[in-house]
């Protein structure tokens, strides 16, 4: 091949990968403009009392996030638990609802949920590795792009807005975490140097955490986030959007580093 046919050659081919990626990007586009699913509006003003607090253009973009969502993960019912269109929008919108602030895909890693009617049991490994033997759980995350589920807790967690626990945020925060491979308690940040403030910040929350669960003290974020910096991400994330004023309160710079990375001010869909 001459070196004129060779530069051709790669005209062609960057030409090519364009305009594939340019059919990805339509694609994409298409699907988030469709209209809500004629269920949808219904199941999350029963499901999901955040819901009725989001603005039209938020309502907006959490449908499209939830098309993209449904379209590309796959739901799979474990013990006995069917699936149903309930189950795939309540979860879709909760982990969507994560996004809503970014311009983002719809968790790339992420392949396949499991749902299970109630708590299970599991001998998965922990983020950490380690076997931490059968243990009766709520829900989990895999980085193999797995997500865990237990029907109940979901619903009893979307339910309740006010109570700082929700288990589809907590493991759909871990899925933001695993995103660059390490679950660590950093997610990707929009600009490198925003990795300097979010690091003493939640240095510094986490390492308060941990000093209060050792000596008993009650904390706004619950004790579980001490387990390890992977944990006090997705325990902060449950608190910010269920108990915003109160972690704006006691905790202003974790609230704003939050704030900065969701771009969602949970503190105005609550009375304080």
């Amino acid at each position: 091949m001459t070196l004129f046919h060779l530069f051709y050659s790669c005209i062609a081919a960057a030409a090519l990968a364009g305009a594939f990626i340019l059919i990805i990007h339509m694609n994409r586009r298409r699907i988030r403009q469709q209209p809500p699913g004629g269920n949808w509006t219904a199941i999350l003003k029963r499901n999901l009392p955040m819901f009725e607090h989001l603005t039209g253009e938020q309502r907006t973009r959490l449908y499209g996030m939830m098309h993209l969502f449904l379209a590309r993960k796959k739901f799979e019912g474990c013990g006995g638990q069917e699936i149903t269109e309930e189950i795939k929008v309540t979860i879709a919108a909760q982990a969507c609802l994560l996004l809503i602030g970014h311009k983002t895909k719809a968790y790339p890693r992420l392949k396949t949920i499991l749902v299970y009617p109630h708590a299970y049991q599991s001998g998965q490994k922990g983020l950490f590795g380690g076997d931490n033997g059968q243990s009766a759980r709520l829900g989990e995350s895999w980085n193999s792009g797995v997500v865990v589920l237990a029907w109940d807790s979901v619903l009893g967690g979307a339910r309740n807005i006010l109570d700082g626990h929700n288990v589809t945020l907590h493991e759909f925060a871990h899925q933001l975490d695993q995103e660059d491979g390490a679950a660590d308690g950093a997610p990707i940040l929009a600009q490198r140097t925003a990795y300097v403030d979010w690091a003493r910040v939640f240095r510094q929350e986490y390492t308060e955490l941990v000093d209060k669960t050792r000596r008993g003290r009650k904390s706004t974020l619950d004790r579980y986030g001490a387990t390890n910096p992977a944990e006090f991400f997705a325990v902060a994330t449950e608190t910010f959007f269920e108990k915003p004023h109160q972690l704006k309160s006691r905790h202003p710079e974790l609230y704003a580093e939050l704030q900065d990375y969701y771009r969602l001010d949970p503190g105005n869909w609550q009375e304080p």
